[in-house]
């Protein structure tokens, strides 16, 4: 509700054909994510969730760039993989409560008290799973995120970032981990070390990237990564910074996609090597540039500090290995921003192409200026989010760790 109508607002110069239909798909897929984060009905979910590709599958193929039929069928072949294995656990686990209770059910409330057999309760986490992670995405099942945010639109890539990647750590939390408790707890190993290989994997690769929006693509893997491995923390610090790490990620990359968009419009140019120096003919661009790359590495008094050190404390809480290995990925994250930011806005205007680039205009700032303001007030008063997320956390905390909710229940005595 956020993000599209400033994806909307960033589209105003950048799309010239079939601007109708652009808007149409647009709002579309504003629609069908809605559902999918308000759905309670497990069916009706997995229906938003699949209508939801067929609007980002129309505005990466038909207002994309040069790859954009490519990458558009490689994004909707991945999903569709993957939900469909998601499809058969939830019709498995409407028939596991019919097998308790006599009548079918797809209503999450009535699911999460499901008992399930050890090996078949595995199965059905696996199967959500693949498809959750695939759509994070998580190390290896990552390779159409660069594809699909290099070739779509800005406002595609805003919304691919700020919020479809998320569905993917909303499903963890929302559904797997409190209605498989024993599934996640024998497969916590694994689900930690595919989090930790993407959170280092994501950051060295963005390193290499020659490309800025590439380079945003592969730090989401990092970022997502570092996401998981709050919400495999299973704890109340590990989830509750994780799930405000998602609105997070979600502010500080929509808006670095927002900001290529906008020097691409001017330059029709991604790569690095072909700026330098932009910081004295952009003035009001650098800055807002700078702020949102603090804002992504984790800067004290902006909002990435706040979700990153409340996942630290939780998975240093389950395993300081775990703590150490997403504080390794904090540093490279800072590395690869901070080496990108020097070599496109420091240093001589070499290029003469770039000596006479307009500054930010109203209509940019307008759009942009929301999501600074919004990273500030997380970073400087989180409070009020954490409030909302306190009582919904403990209640996936005392779903998943037995030894939690055993501990309450003798506080309460």
């Amino acid at each position: 509700g956020f993000l599209t109508p400033l994806a909307l607002l960033s589209s105003w110069h950048s799309v010239h054909k079939n601007v109708k239909a652009f808007s149409f798909f647009l709002l579309a897929l504003e629609t069908a994510m809605l559902g999918v984060f308000v759905s309670i009905d497990l069916f009706l979910f997995y229906v938003f969730w699949d209508a939801m590709l067929i609007p980002m599958y129309f505005l990466i193929g038909v207002w994309g760039y040069e790859r954009r039929v490519y990458a558009a069928i490689k994004f909707i072949l991945y999903t569709m993989a993957g939900s469909v294995l998601m499809l058969v656990a939830i019709i498995g686990l409407a028939y596991a409560h019919a097998g308790i209770n006599g009548t079918p059910s797809f209503n999450l409330l009535d699911l999460y008290g499901v008992t399930l057999d050890e090996t078949v309760e595995r199965w059905y986490f696996l199967a959500f799973a693949l498809a959750f992670a695939i759509k994070v995405p998580l190390f290896p099942f990552h390779t159409w995120l660069p594809d699909a945010h290099v070739e779509a639109p800005t406002a595609g890539s805003v919304i691919l970032a700020g919020v479809l990647l998320k569905m993917g750590t909303y499903g963890f939390v929302r559904f797997s981990l409190p209605i498989l408790p024993d599934a996640t707890r024998a497969l916590l190993p694994w689900m930690a070390a595919i989090s930790i290989v993407g959170i280092l994997y994501g950051a060295l690769v963005a390193m290499a990237q020659k490309d800025i929006k590439k380079l945003v693509a592969y730090s989401s893997v990092s970022h997502l990564g570092f996401v998981m491995l709050g919400l495999f923390a299973l704890n109340g610090p590990g989830i509750a910074g994780a799930v405000l790490q998602m609105i997070n990620h979600g502010l500080s990359t929509g808006a670095l996609f927002l900001l290529v968009g906008v020097i691409y419009e001017r330059r029709h140019t991604r790569l690095i090597a072909e700026y330098g120096g932009l910081s004295a003919v952009m003035p009001r661009y650098a800055t807002i540039f700078l702020i949102i790359t603090m804002s992504s590495i984790g800067l004290p008094a902006l909002n990435g500090f706040v979700g990153e050190f409340t996942i630290l404390v939780g998975a240093f809480d389950r395993n300081w290995l775990w703590a150490l290995a997403g504080a390794i990925g904090i540093v490279l994250g800072a590395a690869y921003m901070l080496w990108m930011y020097q070599r496109v806005f420091f240093g001589p205007l070499t290029n003469p192409e770039n000596r006479n680039l307009p500054d930010l205009d109203k209509r940019e700032l307008a759009y942009l200026v929301p999501i600074v303001l919004l990273c500030f007030w997380i970073g400087l008063y989180p409070k009020p989010f954490f409030d909302v997320l306190e009582k919904p956390v403990k209640q996936v905390v005392q779903a998943v760790d037995p030894a939690y909710r055993t501990e309450v229940a003798a506080a309460r005595d």
